[in-house]
């Protein structure tokens, strides 16, 4: 879709969750020249939480983003987490937190995590809405939004109840897109009825879909020799009309050019094909589970 937000370069986000690692720590002058690459690749979209990576993500987006670029060169996305207020009157305070760890006096989009039935009472007795929105008003967030894991009744619930959100991301792929458990089509559906710009996360399964079946991966192979794996899986998300951003978590700077490379002018997938992912979604799906 036209996106709705102009500051925001091209469809393709950087998600902070899988950052390259020395043992226990994030490889931070990895991690810089990966950020400098993407950013000189003309994408600026960073997302981020407070528990990512035992909680150093955001301070390794302050020692090789935020303080090494200007503000106006990045965009940038933290999340409110359930686990981590009790009460109405942590929210502030954790909120203020995470702004120190990244560096920065604004997120330019914040959103309420992992909500879900359960999560969203949570929400709703601690004020979270309505804490996020003066927080908006108050100039510390751009636009506000959710992060979504639960059936596609309870995100119409929702939405209708807070038309005030902005965006909401879910996760999907090629693979659970019509698993009726996992309600990926259902929900991506529910936010076209709203006009909700969807932003994707986990295109690729967590990895899964980057290391594809010989079988699948040769019919990907003879269709399009040059595109890998994962490259299949995230110009399938991008192709859709309402996604706005598609987010991966990468961890190496092969994946990054990778991703930066196609992603400069991702086109939609042809009928054709989309008619081979099937296939290949059948092909894992039909694969022993491990345990």
């Amino acid at each position: 879709m036209d996106t709705m937000f102009p500051e925001v370069k091209g469809r393709f986000g950087f998600g902070c969750m899988r950052l390259p690692m020395t043992g226990e720590e994030v490889d931070l002058d990895h991690f810089a020249a990966m950020t400098d690459r993407f950013l000189a690749a003309g994408f600026n979209y960073f997302d981020t939480a407070h528990g990512y990576i035992s909680e150093k993500s955001e301070t390794a987006i302050r020692a090789c983003l935020t303080s090494r670029h200007p503000r106006e060169s990045y965009i940038l996305t933290d999340k409110l987490s359930g686990n981590y207020f009790e009460t109405g009157a942590d929210i502030r305070p954790l909120f203020e937190r995470q702004l120190a760890a990244c560096g920065g006096d604004y997120f330019d989009f914040y959103l309420l995590h992992a909500m879900s039935a359960a999560r969203y009472d949570h929400y709703t007795g601690c004020r979270a809405f309505e804490t996020v929105q003066e927080l908006k008003a108050e100039g510390k967030i751009r636009h506000v939004g959710m992060s979504f894991h639960d059936t596609a009744d309870v995100l119409e619930r929702i939405l209708t109840d807070h038309p005030e959100l902005e965006v909401v991301q879910l996760q999907f792929n090629y693979l659970d897109f019509d698993d009726p458990k996992v309600q990926s089509r259902a929900c991506y559906e529910v936010c076209v009825k709203h006009n909700k710009p969807v932003i994707v996360m986990e295109p690729v399964k967590g990895g899964k879909l980057a290391a594809v079946p010989e079988e699948a991966a040769a019919l990907m192979k003879e269709a399009h020799p040059d595109w890998s794996p994962a490259s299949w899986a995230i110009r399938f998300a991008a192709g859709l009309d309402q996604v706005m951003m598609v987010l991966s978590g990468m961890s190496s700077m092969e994946q990054l050019l990778d991703n930066t490379g196609y992603m400069q002018d991702p086109a939609p997938l042809t009928a054709e094909e989309v008619k081979l992912l099937e296939l290949s979604a059948e092909i894992i799906s039909a694969l022993p589970a491990v345990a």
